[in-house]
């Protein structure tokens, strides 16, 4: 499930919630009753396989092919 980060308006209050997807959002600050907001944070995004390189976008640059694309990563011992 995942977790939610809430931030009160009222009085700064910042605390994490674990709540799956269904649930409505929280709405009331568990200190003072105060209204609450959500926080968003930045989400690290990883792109694997092919069609991510910068120049796959471009019109009329060569196309990659398995031969030509860089080796995956080692594995982790």
């Amino acid at each position: 499930m995942p977790t939610y980060e809430y931030a009160c308006v009222a009085c700064g209050h910042e605390f994490e919630a674990v709540q799956s997807f269904s649930e409505a959002a929280l709405s009331e600050c568990p200190k003072c009753k105060g209204e609450l907001r959500k926080v968003y944070s930045n989400v690290g995004v990883v792109f694997k396989g092919s069609g991510f390189y910068k120049n796959d976008s471009r019109a009329g640059a060569p196309t990659r092919t398995p031969e030509s694309a860089p080796p995956p990563p080692a594995p982790l011992p």
